[in-house]
């Protein structure tokens, strides 16, 4: 087992939800949102500082839900909001990619990613919906589903092979927390964020 230090350390990472001010144990559609948002953002090819500072600009403007996205259109997320995250590349594709998932989101569920939730027979099932949305792959969707383990009964996808490798380099058994835990939750931030001693992103590459 790893020695204390670093192992009560990573029990206390902050999660990347929390880094954005997103508040997951409300329970609420609008703070659901706000994480789906920012698991786009980190989900690109794209640094995770460019992604947060793309969620703040989403946020400067007031477009944190599915309906004020829409209105405000493809042109006004490419610029300002891309070109004020930071964006340099990728930026109408990501701009496509949000609309779309704001146009599914609405369409087939009300615009309720808590009715997603409820809508989904089993955790494959959770996954696969998510990852139905245009542009979302497996990656993205262990970065928005992983930290509602603790909120949504059927999330608890399995961690990222990045995750299992860095446990293992540093002697911590995984299987020791239950994965729903809030406790493991941190822990599995913390371990992505640890990559030769430097910041990384949720995506864990």
């Amino acid at each position: 087992m790893a020695e204390d230090g670093p192992l009560e350390a990573l029990k206390r990472s902050p999660l990347f939800s929390e880094t954005l001010g997103i508040d997951l144990a409300r329970g609420s559609d609008g703070e659901y949102f706000k994480w789906f948002l920012a698991s786009l953002l980190y989900g690109g090819r794209i640094s995770a500082t460019i992604a947060e500072h793309t969620y703040r600009a989403f946020e400067h403007h007031g477009l944190l839900d599915p309906q004020r996205i829409q209105q405000a259109g493809w042109d006004y997320l490419v610029n300002p909001i891309m070109r004020e995250g930071g964006y340099v590349r990728y930026d109408g594709r990501k701009s496509t990619q949000i609309l779309r998932g704001c146009e599914t989101l609405l369409k087939e569920y009300h615009g309720s990613l808590s009715a997603l939730h409820a809508a989904a027979r089993d955790p494959a099932d959770l996954e696969a919906r998510i990852e139905a949305f245009y542009g979302v792959g497996p990656v993205t969707a262990n970065i928005f589903l992983r930290e509602l383990r603790p909120h949504w009964r059927l999330a608890d996808p399995e961690p990222l092979p990045a995750v299992q490798a860095r446990a293992r380099a540093l002697g911590i058994d995984l299987a020791a927390y239950p994965h729903k835990s809030m406790t493991f939750v941190r822990i599995e931030a913390g371990l992505l964020r640890l990559k030769k001693g430097t910041r990384e992103g949720p995506g864990g590459a």
